[in-house]
Parts: C-alpha cells; sequence; structure tokens
C-alpha cells in the first residue's frame, strides 16, 4: 500500500512540506509505503480544454503532471497539500489538479481515498480545504477526515512545528488514512466487489 503525498507549494521544503512530512511519519509508523511528489516551482499551464489527453492519454502539456501520471496509478491513496494564496489553493496546484484528474481519468482515481491540507499564516485556510476537496468528491473518492480541519499554521516551518494542535491533526490524519486503506485491503482479500456500475448519464440544464 502506497500514498503520494503531492507538495503544491513553490517552496520544496516549506511549511506545506512541514504538515505533509508529519502525516508521512506516522503512514511511515503504520507500515505504509509514502512518496512525497513536489510539483516544482516552474510555471504550470492551466487546461485549456483541447481534448488532446482523450487521444493520446497524456496532457499535452509535458511538465509535471505528466510526470505524476503513472505515479498517480501506482498509489493506493492521496494527500493533497496547498499554502493559502489569497484565501485559495495556490495557482499552480489548481492549475495541476484540473489537469491531472482531467487527463488521468477517473479510473486512476477510483475509491482510492484522498484527503488535502492547508497551511497558511494565519487565514484562509478552510476555504482552501472547501477547495481541494471537491476534486475528491466529484471522482468517487473516499474523503479521510482528520479531529479538526485539515490545516496547520505558521509563517515559517519552524513556527509550524510549534502549531502543536495542527501537527495533532496531522497525525490524526495520516493514522485513519493508514486504518481505512488496511481495512480496503483487507476487505478485498476477502471477496468483497466493488460497487456495481451503470453508465453514466449527462445532462445539462436544457435537456
Amino acid at each position: 500500500m502506497k500514498v503520494l503525498l503531492v507538495n503544491g507549494s513553490p517552496h520544496e521544503n516549506g511549511c506545506t512540506y512541514t504538515a505533509l512530512a508529519e502525516v508521512e511519519k506516522v503512514l511511515k509508523e503504520e507500515g505504509i509505503e509514502t512518496e512525497i511528489f513536489w510539483i516544482g516551482n516552474k510555471p504550470i499551464a492551466g487546461c485549456i480544454a483541447c481534448g488532446g489527453c482523450s487521444k493520446t492519454g497524456k496532457c499535452v502539456f509535458d511538465d509535471s503532471v505528466n510526470e505524476a501520471v503513472e505515479k498517480v496509478k501506482e498509489a493506493d491513496g492521496f494527500i493533497f497539500g496547498s499554502p493559502v494564496h489569497y484565501a485559495a489553493a495556490s495557482g499552480q496546484l489548481t492549475s495541476f489538479m484540473d489537469r491531472l484528474f482531467y487527463s488521468t481519468g477517473s479510473d486512476a482515481f477510483y475509491l482510492k481515498p484522498a484527503a488535502c491540507i492547508s497551511s497558511a499564516r494565519r487565514g484562509g485556510t478552510t476555504a482552501t480545504f472547501d477547495q481541494l476537496n471537491k476534486y475528491f468528491t466529484i471522482s468517487q473518492m473516499p474523503v479521510i477526515s482528520s479531529c479538526y480541519w485539515n490545516n496547520v499554521h505558521g509563517n515559517t516551518p519552524e513556527e509550524v512545528m510549534q502549531d502543536k494542535e495542527g501537527l495533532y491533526i496531522m497525525r490524526t490524519l495520516g493514522r485513519n488514512m493508514a486504518f481505512f486503506l488496511k481495512c480496503k485491503k483487507m476487505a478485498m482479500e476477502n471477496g468483497l466487489e466493488l460497487p456495481k456500475t451503470e453508465e453514466r448519464q449527462r445532462t445539462n440544464f436544457i435537456h
């Protein structure tokens, strides 16, 4: 079992990484394989709705999004982390997730548990938290919760390490993710079948 932790901050080892590392520490203690994937600090283009990914299986923009695709297919669970930029996820991570979820296809995420964490000096964490969770709930992904919203506060990694409650929330999230993955693995090994599916009905407000 493996959890992919995505660092959506432009700073590779900043506050967001510090929070993800706290989750990762617990996951490892629980016997879960982990990888922290940094999306980088180079510009990431937004989706241009060209449809190219439906023909090639990957995005037409060859950057960290395509680099993450194979990692997504191999992962059993996900945690996406972002700093707060103007009460929202970073622009880079937003573009990254838009294109990753659209170009990879729903099968790669289907019934794989996910969670998000946000990091801020002071405010905007819950708005960011709400934004990121929407990617999971449109993709049939169980959302793993903690004992509070998954946020840490601090202007530097050192300050984040002083946020005792925030770190406690991260550790609880890690334990809950590990528990869910173990339950799912046990159930599948004992013959539990995935939910039956039906042909999707696509409508709009006209017909």
